[in-house]
């Protein structure tokens, strides 16, 4: 499926080259912007039956996604796992549980997200369920750029695995070079 993905985020717009500035704030020459998959229904329930198929040894009662980019995805992976849905949004900027989202102790929970990279959003995530009481089993996402950094905080499913470049901001070439910095991610500042 690797190679499928790649192909289906290239055919659909979401695969671009240049310099970004990432939400993690990190600047890479590589952005997925998954969000191009969602023009296309039939894509997103192909991908998300497929990370399904992954989550099926996993014991878990929700899915949990944050706004905005997972909403979508994470709906599609809860009506394929036949799992209930929530999405955690920002408030004052803090990701939370909002709409009369409630969780039980105990519950357990799988994170979905689109692309991760540094996980910030996902431990925000984790953060505003925490006084739920409920057990993240894992995460799931379409696009793991951590190259295995993160292997002792999350189990993490995806469906494709990437190690494009990333720099910090003050280290990066494109940045010397002048080349223009473009921040297309959702999240305000940076």
């Amino acid at each position: 499926m690797t190679e499928n993905v790649k192909d289906l985020l290239i055919q659909a717009g979401g695969l671009l080259k240049g310099h970004f500035c990432l939400t993690s704030g990190l600047h890479s020459d590589t952005y997925f912007q998954c969000a191009k998959l969602y023009q296309y229904p039939d894509v997103v329930e192909k991908l998300a039956k497929e990370l399904a198929n992954k989550l099926m040894g996993v014991e878990f009662d929700t899915i949990v996604a944050p706004a905005i980019g997972a909403v979508i995805f994470g709906y599609e992976v809860a009506r394929q796992t036949k799992k209930r849905n929530l999405f955690v949004e920002r408030k004052d900027n803090i990701m939370c549980l909002r709409r009369g989202y409630t969780l039980s102790e105990g519950e357990r929970v799988v994170i979905v997200e689109d692309v991760i990279t540094t996980a910030r959003t996902i431990f925000e995530t984790k953060e505003a369920i925490k006084d739920f009481g409920c057990e993240v089993r894992g995460v799931a996402c379409i696009v793991d750029r951590t190259q295995g950094k993160l292997d002792n905080e999350f189990k993490i499913y995806s469906l494709l695995k990437s190690s494009p470049v990333t720099w910090k901001a003050e280290e990066c070439p494109l940045c010397k070079e002048g080349v223009e910095l473009i921040k297309p991610g959702s999240r305000a500042g940076k």
